[in-house]
């Protein structure tokens, strides 16, 4: 900028040339440049190993006979390999659907209470888990044992509001005086009548069953309008006469005792006293016979086999659903926050109810989410396996097996059936073929 008097002349700068963009082959190689490990390893690891499954399942076990087709048509004659394909279509019916319910319940209820966080966090933890130590934990939980098992201890603690194990589980007669089945309950055979005793000698008793403070047995005194009697341990340590109440045996309390008349209906009942006494009094006349309830000899729960053949498999549903539930909460409740509030007030406004904005408006508005849950709860349950090879034990293997375990144990668990195992492989990499389609599909459309 240069002055002269009072005027001013400004000098503009010179002016630059924009330099011209980068060509598109530039633009290729900088891309290249940047994907070229990506697609290296994923050819090492993923294209290469594929291709080489595909070309070993034509080949035998050992790899130095080309066989053709005939490890694919041994896949579909094996029973295993058919239970395991059955099993696979139970998963890919149940869990998918399972998961992605429980996640729009989830997502929904979490919107509606004060403690959501603290929610989301419990159901999404099992989550960051892996799927064997998850396996372990269930394993445990699936205890048949009680005393072991979790479920079976709830279970257990629910079922003792409601009924009572029996005082004398094993209990058997100690004569034949006593007829009967503790299925039914122990009759005496010889009829009473009122001032009668009636004595019921019992043996084969676990040391768990009898009393913390045991009691001597005591006779009681015949009643002229009553029946009398005592229940008892009939064993002597040293030696004793069967049938007879001696010195050193237990009376037993708790017992159930019944009353029944001569058509076999029971007339009363009571429970013995703790040294086995019992009394029934203001009998009528007439012949009676004195019974031990069934209830006595009740045996106590002890617990469901989770891990037996009729209920394993859907043991390994529940425990997978415990651990997806958390992934299709977030997905879902992710979705659920990016629908319009002012289209669910709208929906109100008009009059809908909350299940009828929930069906009609919340729901169509989730669909996409809740196909991307879906499809890849398809895609997980098709290859899961460290979760059945941790929660099954190996007794009830070939009923709960699936697709990936007998990959595996046909390949790799000492059996050694490469050519085989890699016909399984392709198989289950058949199955994924549809769903990785749709995937890409909807991807394209997304885009």
């Amino acid at each position: 900028m240069s002055s002269t008097g009072s005027s001013t002349v400004t000098v503009a700068p010179p002016v630059t040339e924009v330099p011209p963009p980068p060509s598109s082959r530039g633009k290729h190689a900088i891309s290249l440049a940047f994907l070229a490990p990506a697609i290296f390893f994923l050819g090492v690891w993923v294209v290469y190993p594929a291709i080489r499954t595909l070309i070993r399942s034509f080949y035998s076990d050992a790899g130095g006979e080309f066989v053709w087709f005939a490890n694919y048509e041994a896949l579909f004659r094996d029973e295993t390999i058919q239970t395991a394909i059955k099993n696979n279509v139970i998963w890919v019916l149940v869990v998918p659907a399972g998961v992605t319910a429980l996640g729009l319940l989830f997502a929904v209820l979490t919107e509606r209470v004060p403690w959501a966080p603290a929610f989301k966090v419990a159901v999404f933890v099992p989550l960051a888990v892996s799927l064997f130590a998850v396996g372990v934990i269930w394993r445990i939980m699936y205890q048949q044992d009680p005393d072991r098992g979790a479920i079976n201890a709830g279970i257990v603690a629910i079922q003792g509001i409601f009924t009572e194990q029996g005082a004398l589980t094993t209990a058997k007669p100690s004569t034949d005086a006593l007829a009967g089945s503790p299925e039914g309950g122990l009759t005496l055979e010889k009829t009473v009548r009122p001032g009668s005793v009636a004595l019921l000698g019992l043996t084969a008793i676990k040391a768990a069953e009898l009393p913390a403070e045991p009691e001597q047995a005591a006779t009681p005194e015949a009643k002229p309008d009553g029946i009398t009697g005592v229940v008892w341990r009939d064993f002597k340590p040293g030696g004793g006469t069967p049938g007879e109440v001696e010195q050193d045996e237990v009376g037993l309390g708790g017992v159930t005792i019944k009353l029944r008349g001569a058509d076999g209906k029971t007339v009363d009942s009571t429970t013995s006293e703790a040294d086995g006494s019992f009394a029934f009094e203001g009998v009528e006349a007439g012949d009676y016979r004195v019974a031990i309830g069934r209830e006595t000899f009740a045996e106590p729960f002890q617990g469901f086999n989770w891990l037996g053949d009729r209920l394993i498999t859907p043991s390994l549903l529940i425990a997978f659903l415990w651990v997806q539930a958390g992934f299709a909460m977030v997905i879902t409740a992710a979705g659920l926050a990016a629908i319009p509030r002012d289209l669910l007030e709208a929906a109100r406004t008009d009059g809908g109810t909350e299940w009828q904005v929930f069906r009609r408006v919340t729901v169509p508005q989730l669909m996409p989410v809740l196909i991307v849950v879906l499809v890849t709860q398809i895609i997980g349950v098709l290859k899961v396996f460290d979760l059945v090879v941790s929660i099954v034990p190996s007794s009830g293997r070939d009923s709960a097996t699936v697709i990936a375990v007998e990959m595996y144990e046909r390949s790799f668990s000492g059996q050694n059936r490469f050519g085989f195992g890699a016909a399984i492989s392709t198989f289950m990499f058949v199955l994924f073929v549809p769903f990785l389609v749709l995937n890409i599909r909807r991807f394209r459309r997304e885009s």
